[in-house]
């Protein structure tokens, strides 16, 4: 028993947990720490687990306490790539970008004492509101789910206008060079990731060399992992975009490259049957813009002339690739018995293929 519970005494406490059983929280443990740590939202004497179960990266609990709620993030269980997962770098983020954009939830306490659960994590607010998974969470039209579409792309370009000279957030990343370290840095974790069962990378990544502008001329916060199920939706105005979730791999580097990685998600109406089956989000729904929409109203709205959509969309499908290949990964070699996770080399085999067939009819 750590110094944390030497002092708690778990019969006077209402404890349960809603998580899979490989990822299940030590509940005394942490009921101890938020004793002392945050001994008002513990005054309850109640806390209740429930595990979101939808990412597939970093894994999210909501906490409740029977009155209100609050969410904790840590990092997956298994091999980590390297600079991933960084919870004490995701709640600096979250702390110095709070003030400049409205829409991130306001962290609330970071524990890097791993004795706790097992690794770093930490705790933040919940935005109430409604959650976007494969389906829309309540029914919109036509005009709600196009007005949505803008939304998404306004709450963007909020975020990539932010003045990065602030003190407060030219330390988040270093923008010189990002894209050409980005395109390395993800061939490089597809190798070290690689099973057999899945297609090779590299004749993307030598197209990418010679076509992915390395210098827009344009520098800015990225989200890098800007999508519909990182978004909450106000319940009473679907369509309004309150929240913005998951700032784990936040830096400062090319808009436009951010925009790329985002479209990677977007399946639409009428893309093939094989993008059908890995569509993740609601994104081909009659009223819904399409990619190339999306990308030439944020152009407009920002006045960028001239940019080929292609190799960015390209680049956001082979990083996409990666992401999954390294999930993949963790199943492949039993350091998760997530059963979301079996396919997904499938998932990556079919992104691979998308990208190869971009690159052929551009």
């Amino acid at each position: 028993m750590n110094l944390e519970t030497s002092d708690f005494d778990p019969n006077n406490y209402n404890l349960s947990q809603d998580s899979r059983k490989s990822d299940q929280l030590p509940i005394e443990n942490l009921a101890a720490y938020l004793v002392k740590h945050l001994a008002e939202f513990m005054r309850t004497n109640y806390l209740h687990i429930f595990q979101f179960t939808g990412g597939s990266s970093n894994l999210t609990y909501q906490l409740s306490n029977n009155l209100e709620s609050i969410i904790l993030r840590r990092p997956p269980i298994g091999t980590k790539a390297k600079s991933a997962h960084d919870m004490v770098r995701e709640y600096e983020v979250l702390t110095k970008i709070g003030k400049f954009y409205s829409l991130s939830p306001k962290p609330i306490l970071l524990c890097q004492d791993q004795s706790i659960i097992g690794d770093q994590f930490f705790i933040m607010q919940q935005i109430e509101g409604l959650g976007i998974e494969k389906q829309l969470p309540i029914k919109m039209n036509d005009q709600q789910q196009h007005k949505l579409c803008e939304n998404f792309i306004d709450a963007l370009i909020e975020l990539h206008q932010i003045d990065i000279k602030q003190p407060e957030l030219a330390s988040i990343g270093k923008s010189q060079g990002y894209v050409e370290r980005q395109l390395e840095g993800w061939q490089s974790r597809f190798i070290k990731a690689k099973t057999n069962d899945v297609a090779s990378s590299d004749k993307i990544y030598q197209w990418l060399k010679e076509n992915l502008p390395f210098d827009s001329g344009l520098q800015s916060l990225v989200h890098n992992d800007y999508k519909f199920d990182n978004l909450i939706l106000d319940k009473n105005q679907p369509e309004k975009i309150i929240g913005v979730l998951d700032w784990e791999m936040t830096t400062l580097g090319d808009p436009l490259l951010d925009l790329g990685c985002s479209l990677a998600y977007w399946v639409e109406k009428n893309d093939s049957d094989t993008l059908q089956a890995i569509r993740m989000m609601p994104t081909h729904l009659s009223g819904m813009m399409t990619r190339q929409e999306i990308f030439d109203s944020y152009c407009h709205k920002r006045n960028i002339q001239g940019v080929n959509f292609t190799p960015y969309y390209v680049f956001g499908l082979f990083r996409l690739a990666v992401i999954a290949q390294q999930i993949y990964y963790r199943f492949y070699q039993r350091q998760t018995d997530n059963p979301k996770f079996k396919n997904f080399g499938q998932l990556v085999n079919i992104l691979i293929g998308t990208a190869k067939q971009q690159i052929q009819n551009y």
